[in-house]
């Protein structure tokens, strides 16, 4: 087995190489979840391809339908997270991973050239994790 340490100072530039994909602020809660059904995606970008409003993940999908949100009058921006964490692509796994223990959050956005460079999930650093072990 390898060192497990050497894939916490992978850089996050590294992690991100699927489209982030974007969803508007208006579409229903049902278009979000056949967006994230379709795909193999966790979480959506809410906003307009260029301004980030917000993430919405498969979990505030859960929550809304348990909540009892009315499928077609709900829309992104009604249960999208507006607390965001950032990174830069030089942030290491490690302390992407760091932030999201102490933040409690899933998903981190990376900031580049003053844009959104990319997404990272739990998942993709866990990968990055197991990638190293092996």
């Amino acid at each position: 087995m390898g060192d497990v340490s050497t894939g916490g100072s992978i850089p996050v530039s590294q992690l991100i190489e699927d489209a982030v994909v974007w969803v508007s602020p208006h579409a229903s809660l049902e278009g979000v979840a056949d967006l994230l059904g379709a795909g193999e995606i966790g979480a959506l970008v809410v906003g307009d391809g260029t301004v980030v409003e917000g993430i919405v993940t498969e979990r505030d999908i859960v929550h809304a339908i348990a909540q009892r949100k009315d499928l077609h009058q709900t829309t992104a921006s009604d249960i999208a997270n507006s607390k965001l964490l950032w990174c830069d692509p030089s942030s290491t796994v490690l302390e992407v991973a760091q932030e999201m223990l102490e933040h409690y959050v899933r998903h981190v956005l990376v900031q580049q050239d003053g844009g959104l460079a990319g997404i990272v999930s739990a998942r993709d650093l866990l990968g990055a994790y197991t990638a190293s072990a092996g």
